[in-house]
Order: structure tokens, then sequence, then C-alpha cells
């Protein structure tokens, strides 16, 4: 009898070590698995909230150019170009307004930052340099901190429609190059609520599938493929054969295109000051299946049309450049 009273004994102390000593093997691994699961449940959906946040500190920096693009609206009574002229060599270079300080042809953002006292750069640069950089958040998009290079820029500007200070290819009769579209009179535009004025861009990397893009060179090197080329100037969704493109050196099959980086959809300032967050098919682009935006075409029933571009809400061929 006492020895089966100590078995007893024996076997109570094993079960109590047993509870006391923790999981067993299969146990942790089922624990670890659960977690697992979770964690990729999570995952994507902290992503969509942080890219949401992102998405909206965007939308607040395109504000604040809107209110910008207002002044200068107000004080020139035409929109801005997307980069100023040429200057005859030896004639200088453009001083930005508020800061006293000479740019090389400054792009549209540098000329809206200074009516607001947001100055790109501390030490701008009156020669012509692609490889400066951005120093000041108000200019960036925070989904994209990297893209920094003045040239491949995250937001692209409706250049084409809205302030194009290229002159032509091809002098008219007369013998003259007159601007390809530019000054634009801010009553040219009647449509304001629905004409892109600013959006997220991709650059001339929009015009080749998602496999084929290249990373983003901050040195400003220039490279069809990569993303952010040529990013500062957006073309419209509709081209023809005579169209100008934000790269005009480069095979007239590259145009850029908007950049869907805020949960698959594309941040856009209009033409009377409001933003809002949109496809690139509500921007009247064509997309493929495999994530190009060809220049003319219908895909999955979404024809290419620039009446979100033009300013009047018509299908209008942007203005010749030859």
């Amino acid at each position: 009898m006492m020895r089966h009273r100590k078995n007893q004994g024996t076997t109570r102390n094993h079960a109590h070590h047993r509870a006391l000593g923790g999981f067993t093997l299969v146990e942790l691994l089922v624990v670890i698995g659960i977690i697992a699961v979770l964690i990729s449940l999570l995952l994507p959906a902290l992503g969509r909230a942080r890219e949401s946040a992102n998405s909206t500190k965007c939308k607040a920096n395109l504000h604040g150019m809107t209110q910008a693009a207002e002044q200068y609206k107000n004080q020139y009574r035409v929109f801005v170009p997307g980069r100023l002229e040429d200057l005859p060599p030896g004639q200088g270079a453009f001083t930005v307004e508020g800061s006293g300080k000479d740019v090389y042809r400054p792009r549209w953002y540098e000329i809206l930052g200074g009516l607001v006292g947001q100055y790109a750069n501390k030490n701008p640069l009156p020669v012509e340099d692609d490889s400066w950089t951005i120093s000041n958040e108000w200019f960036l998009c925070p989904s994209e901190p990297e893209w920094i290079n003045s040239r491949n820029y995250p937001y692209g500007y409706n250049h084409q429609f809205l302030g194009n200070a290229r002159k032509r290819l091809t002098p008219l009769p007369d013998g003259k190059r007159p601007f390809i579209n530019y000054p634009v009179s801010t009553s040219r535009v009647t449509n304001g609520s629905e004409t892109v004025m600013i959006a997220d861009s991709l650059g001339t990397a929009v015009s080749v599938p998602k496999k084929d893009r290249q990373g983003y060179l901050v040195t400003g090197k220039k490279d069809p493929d990569a993303v952010g080329n040529k990013g500062f100037l957006l073309d419209a969704p509709r081209q023809t054969g005579t169209s100008d493109r934000a790269d005009n050196q480069i095979s007239p099959m590259y145009h850029s295109g908007p950049a869907a980086r805020h949960n698959k959809k594309v941040n856009v300032a209009y033409a009377d000051g409001h933003v809002d967050t949109v496809t690139p098919e509500e921007m009247g682009y064509a997309v493929n299946a495999d994530g190009s935006m060809p220049l003319n075409g219908t895909v999955n029933g979404h024809t290419a049309t620039n009446k979100f571009f033009s300013g009047n809400g018509q299908d209008l061929d942007p203005p010749a450049a030859k």
C-alpha cells in the first residue's frame, strides 16, 4: 500500500512540474503560427494606415501649392509656366521672388514657393544644373521622401495646357518661334474644378511596364525608364505626333504620367484650388494590365482623354510643338 501511494505522489509531482515548466514544443509551434497569421493580417492594415497618413500630409502640401498658385494668378493673371523660358546667352538668370537669389530657369514649384516664403534650396544655382537637390519638405511627397532631385521631382505640372514656355521647334511663316503655350491667361480656363494642375508624378517611367522600371536617380541622371525621370512635368493622357513632351530629348514613345502612390490612387490639385484623390483613369489615362500608360487608345473601357487637362472640359489636342 505504501508503494502504491508513493507512485501516486510521483505522478502528481510530474504533472505539477509539467504545469510549471511551460509549453511543449508543439504548443510553442502553434502559438508561433498564430502570431505569424496575425502579423500577416495586421501588416497590410498598418501599411494602409501609414500610407493614409502620408496621403493626408501630401494633400496638405499640394494645398499649400494651390494657395501659392492663386497668388500667382491674382498677381499676373496667368498660370505659372512649367518652367520659365530660356534666356539669351549672357543675360543672366531669373530671381526667385522673395529670396533675392538668382536661379537658372526656375521650375514651377520654385516660382510658387517663393510667393509664400518657401524655398526649395538655400543656395540656388544661377547656371543650368540638374543635380541639385531639394532641402525643404514643403516641396516633397512624404510617401517618397528620397525623391529630392530638382529634375526627377515627385509632383508634376500640367505644362502642356497651363503653361509651356518652350519655343516651337519649327518657326512660323514669319520666321518667329513663339512659345508653345505661354502665357496662359486665367480666363482661358473655364472649368477649373475639373482641370488637373499638379499631381503625384512617376515621370516617363509610366511608359513602360512596372517590371521594366528602374530605380530612382537622385543624381538627376537621365534615364527614361527610371521612376521619377523628368517628373516635374506631367503630360496629358492623349498625345499627337506634334505634341511636346515632358522630356522632349528622348524617344517620342515616352511621356510623363501620374504615380498612384497613395493606396493605388493619385493626389491631384486642380486649377480651382481644391485637392482630391483619384485613380489615373479618373484623370483621363488609360492603364494597361502591366501598369504602363499608353499615349492613346482604350483599355478596359477607359479611353485616354484630355478633358481633365484642357481647361474647358473638352478632349483637345495638346498645343503643337512643331
